[in-house]
């Protein structure tokens, strides 16, 4: 759907009141009954009925009556609230034109006050070409319902956590600015993208910089998963920034490894189409640090060191566990650097220590022998005087049962004597005639009432 900005000039408070009443509708429903939608705007004399005929004609929502009256947010509608809300926050004030088109996301120059031009990227998906999103990405994790706006926003706000972090340690990645709902405001690059370019004055430079971003992003724990020509920009300098982040997974998934080879084969294959450069066989037991000098090593997963940092922990990536988590705190903390080094230290020292161990040891058995013997003999004097015990117990338990059970005879006999006075006045009440009308309900205070509540009180006693 076309972005048509010049609507949201004329759009009033209560539309947007009304917008968000829907949002908020559409946490517990598919379709938000319109008797739900006034009740949440709270607008006065009925006037959400027609903001929402308004918000129709523009196609800000979606009617669907199929079971009952109800509205459903349209992705034109999410991108109205969440550009007010930008705009709100003083982060622009412009929006320009289209830039760029993806499979799940529409890109959009917008500008400062000042003047600075800067991308916006807004997440679309659910569209006919990517809709397997549930199989191929995890956004969803454990949750099996959803919605394509909800799935819109996670990927959003995935994408702006690892734009953040790789930013702060130094990789070439756009300046994340701001993210609401499912856009992302970020820096603009100056570059095209790698597709677009024909030729290039140092190819094989271009190549070995970004073959030592993969290695460098598994290096921190982290797998790109779409590293190729189209998530590659490059500047009049050749300097290249790395785009489209929210499908990275972690170096602890389990098909971490067919991704890693998957992203570097792609940049293999391109290069070797496009600027015509040519590949010797390649050893996979090639060491990491050759990856920068030479052309002819090929990275590969296994050779490559995973203890740069934990961007996979910090960012919670797929496919890093509860297991993996401990472990890294474990080894920041240094428990697993004591285990290493102590067990090429102090050898002598433990072979004494373990003799003096065993000689306790003994010492420690033969007492335990002696005051075993010792207490098997106070055991037996225990026991002939604990069953002397028992006995006098159980005569004494036998009398006090016998006296309980008079109690109770007893207590059974009033019982029965009482039931028997119940229902000698209960058939003394019945021998009365009540000769009352059928309409004695409707008498208030009359003879039939008064009868009625001597009965009562009979029955009572």
């Amino acid at each position: 759907m076309k972005l048509d900005v010049d609507v949201l000039r004329y759009l009033s408070r209560e539309d947007f009141r009304v917008l968000t009443a829907v949002e908020m509708g559409m946490r517990n429903h598919e379709i938000v009954p319109s008797v739900l939608i006034d009740r949440i705007a709270s607008l006065k004399h009925g006037g959400t009925y027609k903001v929402l005929k308004n918000l129709l004609k523009h196609k800000l929502l979606h009617h669907d009556a199929s079971k009952y009256d109800g509205f459903r947010l349209t992705y034109l509608g999410y991108d109205f609230l969440a550009i007010k809300t930008m705009v709100n926050r003083g982060v622009f004030t412009a929006v320009g034109r289209q830039i760029g088109v993806g499979k799940e996301s529409d890109i959009f120059e917008v500008s400062r006050e000042d003047g600075t031009i800067m991308a916006m990227k807004l997440h679309r998906l659910g569209r006919t070409s990517f809709r397997a999103v549930k199989s191929k990405r995890d956004y969803l994790r454990h949750r099996n319902n959803y919605n394509w706006l909800y799935l819109s926003r996670l990927a959003a706000l995935k994408e702006y956590a690892f734009m953040k972090a790789l930013e702060e340690h130094g990789f070439p990645v756009p300046n994340a600015v701001d993210c609401n709902r499912h856009c992302v405001v970020m820096s603009l690059v100056q570059g095209y993208p790698l597709v677009q370019v024909k030729e290039l004055q140092n190819p094989e430079v271009v190549f070995e910089t970004i073959l030592g971003l993969i290695v460098r992003l598994a290096e921190h724990g982290l797998i790109h998963c779409d590293f190729n020509e189209f998530n590659i920009m490059i500047d009049d300098d050749e300097k290249v920034t790395m785009i489209d982040f929210p499908q990275m997974v972690s170096v602890s998934h389990r098909n971490a490894e067919m991704y890693f080879d998957r992203d570097v084969e792609c940049i293999y294959k391109f290069f070797g189409k496009r600027f015509k450069m040519t590949f010797e066989e390649h050893d996979d037991n090639v060491d990491v640090s050759e990856v920068d000098t030479d052309e002819s090593s090929r990275p590969s997963f296994s050779s490559v060191n995973k203890t740069a940092g934990f961007l996979d922990k910090e960012l919670a990536a797929s496919g890093f566990t509860r297991k993996e988590q401990d472990e890294i705190e474990r080894f920041i903390e240094g428990d697993i650097e004591d285990d290493a080094g102590g067990e090429g230290e102090g050898t002598e020292d433990n072979g004494h220590e373990s003799e003096l161990n065993q000689t306790t040891i003994k010492d420690l058995d033969s007492l335990k022998l002696e005051q075993e013997k010792t207490t098997s003999s106070h055991n037996e004097e225990d026991r002939i005087g604990e069953s002397q015990q028992t006995s006098n117990v159980s005569q004494s338990r036998e009398s006090e049962n016998e006296e309980e059970s008079e109690d109770v005879n007893d207590a059974q006999l009033v019982k029965s004597l009482t039931k028997q006075r119940r229902r000698a006045i209960a058939a003394a009440s019945r021998g009365r005639k009540n000769y009352a009308s059928r309409n004695s309900y409707k008498d208030k205070g009359g003879k039939s009432s008064h009868n009625s509540k001597i009965q009562k009180q009979l029955n009572s006693w």
